[in-house]
């Protein structure tokens, strides 16, 4: 029997794992198929029983059901728990819901790909207080990067997050004033996303050159934030290669199979208009 596998999320349409899936099912010989599924808050634990029913084999888990969807999972890796956000179901042998968090190491693993560890021993800004931020802060901690600061346009969520990240928070106001102290900024909001409203969730002219400068939005490949960081004198990496990695986590679970993750970024980056 084929398997089958899909990506949930609200909105969905701008997805494009259904095709990175797709591509490494048929590149490595596996007949299998990927698909989007849209998902809304109210209608979540529906289709997860609607998944499972209908014999999905896994799926990845998009905004904004990273952190709800684990109610609805029978069991979650130990990291992704202590996170409180799951991107990455797996269905077991007997049925069971198994779900796991690759986007934080999928994070980390594109930023040491492009720019080796020259990011470690850097003060860190992590901008937003969402699933991916958590994720990613997680994986930073655990990589030894930091000390790293939390900035959200809501502070009490930011002062949450830090708090389970032993770090700082500030204010996105007091993040704006003191970018000159950072020598890595990550941007996890859905902020100039391709659905979302352009902009930049903080103005980024005051870092200094040679910052690196990052954003996990992946569509469009640079986005206002990342033009204006490099404008300042930023060193900026998307979100494409974070994309790729955390996919390719998924992936690997789900088959037993590596997938090839340059080729993809490749594929990517030229889908989406670059070079």
């Amino acid at each position: 029997m084929k398997k089958w596998f899909a990506v949930i999320g609200d909105p969905i349409a701008q997805s494009m794992s259904p095709e990175m899936h797709g591509r490494w099912f048929s590149d490595n010989g596996i007949d299998a198929a990927y698909i989007p599924v849209h998902v809304t808050s109210d209608r979540l634990g529906q289709a997860v029983e609607g998944l499972r029913e209908l014999g999905c084999s896994g799926w990845n888990v998009t905004v904004p059901h990273k952190s709800a969807i684990i109610e609805h999972l029978d069991e979650i890796d130990p990291f992704a728990r202590q996170m409180n956000a799951v991107n990455t179901v797996k269905v077991m042998e007997d049925g069971s819901l198994f779900g796991m968090n690759t986007d934080g190491i999928g994070f980390v693993r594109s930023l040491e790909e492009q720019f080796g560890n020259s990011g470690k021993e850097k003060n860190v800004l992590l901008i937003g207080a969402g699933g991916a931020a958590r994720g990613i802060g997680y994986a930073l901690v655990s990589e030894g990067y930091g000390p790293i600061s939390c900035a959200n346009r809501t502070l009490d969520k930011a002062e949450r997050l830090a708090g389970e990240l032993h770090a700082e928070a500030i204010s996105i106001e007091e993040a704006e004033k003191q970018l000159a102290r950072f020598g890595l900024v990550i941007q996890t909001t859905s902020v100039g996303m391709n659905f979302s409203a352009g902009g930049a969730p903080i103005d980024p002219s005051e870092i200094q050159a040679g910052t690196i400068v990052c954003d996990i939005i992946y569509n469009p490949l640079e986005t206002e934030f990342l033009k204006l960081s490099r404008e300042a004198g930023g060193h900026t990496m998307n979100g494409v290669g974070m994309f790729v990695h955390q996919g390719a986590r998924s992936f690997q679970s789900w088959t037993g199979v590596q997938p090839d993750t340059k080729q993809m970024i490749d594929i990517i980056t030229k889908k989406l208009g670059g070079i």
